[in-house]
C-alpha cells in the first residue's frame, strides 16, 4: 500500500503558496506543533489561552486548517481551539507508513491526543472530518468529553449517488475546470466559490491533484455507534448533496446513546462557512448543558 502524497514537487510547492495565505486569514496561533505518530508527523495548532476543555477540529475531506477560517474567532471568545491537519489528507501533516485499516486511522488521533496532554478535549468535524472523529470515538474514548458534527459524512447515512458523481467531477484527469467550478458551487447549495480564494484553491488541489491513499471510509454499524460513550451533537444540512439528511436524522433516533441532531433546512454541506454564527451559539448550548458539561 503506497503512502498519500501530491502528484508532484511542483504542485506540492504551488499548494504550500495558498496555504501560507490562507493562514493568514486565521488568528495567530499560540502554539505550533508537529507531532510525531505511528504513521507520520501531525501539524496541529493552538489558538487562544481561555483555559478549560478546549476544541479539536477535524477538517474535511482534501482540506486542511484554513478551511475553519469563518469559525474559529468566534469560538476563540469562550473556548481554546485546536486544530490539526488530517494524516494521510493534504496539509501540513506527512505521512511515513502506510495506513490500512479504520484502528490505524483512528490510532494516530491517539498518538496525537497523548503528545498534547489534553486530559479532555471536545471534537469538532465536518464532513469526512466528522467521520475521522467519530472513527476515533469508536477505537479510543479516554480523552473524548463530547463531539460536535457538521453534516458528517458516512456516519449515520450512505453516499448519495450525487456526492458519488461530485467525487468523479473533482478526481478524473480529463474533466474541464469549469465543471471542477461548478461542481464546488454544487456541494455549496449553488453559492458561487471564488476560484482565486486561497482556500478555495487549496481545497481544489487537494481535490484534484493529491492522491489519498487511506483506506475509504465506511459506514460505522449501529454497534459501532452505541459504543461511544461520550454526548453527540449533530447538525445535518438540508440541502447536503453527501447523503439525505432526513433518513440520517431519523437513524440517529434508534440509538441508544446520547445524540442531539437536528437539520437545519437552509444550510448546504458547506454549513461551517455558511452559519459560523449559528454554530458556535448552538455548540456553546450543547457545551453548557449538564448532561454534557459534568
Amino acid at each position: 500500500m503506497e503512502i498519500s502524497r501530491f502528484k508532484s514537487e511542483k504542485i506540492h510547492h504551488e499548494f504550500l503558496i495558498f496555504y501560507d495565505e490562507a493562514m493568514k486569514k486565521l488568528p495567530v496561533p499560540q502554539d505550533i506543533f508537529d507531532i510525531n505518530t505511528a504513521y507520520g508527523t501531525v501539524r496541529v495548532y493552538r489558538f487562544g489561552r481561555q483555559g478549560g476543555i478546549p476544541i479539536l477540529l477535524f477538517p474535511g475531506r482534501a482540506a486542511s486548517t484554513p478551511m475553519w477560517e469563518p469559525n474559529i474567532e468566534g469560538l476563540l471568545k469562550t473556548y481554546d481551539v485546536y486544530s490539526m491537519d488530517l494524516l494521510g489528507e493534504p496539509g501540513l501533516s506527512t505521512q511515513t507508513k502506510p495506513i490500512k485499516d479504520s484502528k490505524q486511522q483512528a490510532a494516530w488521533v491517539e498518538d496525537v491526543l497523548m503528545e498534547l496532554k489534553l486530559p479532555k478535549v471536545h471534537l469538532m468535524g465536518v464532513s469526512f472530518g466528522g467521520w475521522s472523529a467519530v472513527n476515533y470515538a469508536v477505537h479510543y474514548q479516554k480523552y473524548i468529553a463530547s463531539i460536535i458534527l457538521l453534516d458528517p459524512a458516512l456516519v449515520f447515512a450512505p453516499f448519495s449517488l450525487k456526492i458519488i458523481l461530485f467525487s468523479l467531477i473533482t478526481i478524473l484527469p480529463f474533466v474541464p475546470e469549469s465543471w471542477r467550478e461548478k461542481s464546488m458551487s454544487w456541494i455549496s447549495g449553488g453559492a458561487e466559490v471564488d476560484s482565486k480564494n486561497s482556500t478555495s484553491l487549496l481545497i481544489s488541489i487537494g481535490l484534484k491533484d493529491f492522491i489519498i491513499k487511506t483506506p475509504p471510509p465506511k459506514q460505522f454499524t449501529i454497534e459501532q455507534l452505541n459504543s461511544i460513550q461520550a454526548p453527540i451533537l449533530v447538525i445535518f444540512a438540508g440541502k447536503s448533496i453527501v447523503h439525505d439528511s432526513a433518513k440520517a436524522l431519523e437513524y440517529t433516533k434508534s440509538l441508544s446513546i446520547h445524540v442531539e441532531a437536528e437539520i437545519w433546512p437552509e444550510a448546504s454541506h458547506a454549513i461551517n462557512g455558511e452559519f459560523p454564527d449559528e454554530i458556535n451559539e448552538r455548540i456553546s448550548k450543547f457545551l453548557s448543558e449538564p448532561t454534557v458539561s459534568e
